[in-house]
């Protein structure tokens, strides 16, 4: 399986999720708000802070999803453009909210 092109390998019965940390991946997407970093977060389906593009379909939980050769797992949805950064100390305006 590939994360964000670079290879990876899984254990047999492991989750994307599992399979991801056990790499040093701990992050794989961003809040919408912030971006703060999301990961594993609760491990068993009731958070969604796991959320991952498998394949080409955003929005599955990589806690539940068993991890299979030749799978393609993206931390940006299809058709999404990466999120600008943004400047330290927050948004746009000199309070720093967007």
């Amino acid at each position: 399986m590939t994360f964000d092109g670079t290879p990876l390998s899984a254990r047999p019965g492991q989750s994307v999720g599992a399979a991801l940390t056990e790499h040093g991946i701990r992050a794989w997407r961003g809040t919408r708000g912030k971006g703060a970093p999301r990961g594993l977060f609760c491990g068993i389906g009731v958070c969604w802070d796991c959320l991952i593009t498998v394949d080409g379909v955003p929005n599955q939980r990589a806690c539940l999803v068993p991890a299979r050769e030749g799978m393609d797992l993206s931390s940006t949805p299809p058709g999404l453009p990466l999120p600008p950064e943004r400047p330290p100390g927050g948004g746009a305006a000199e309070g720093g909210r967007p």
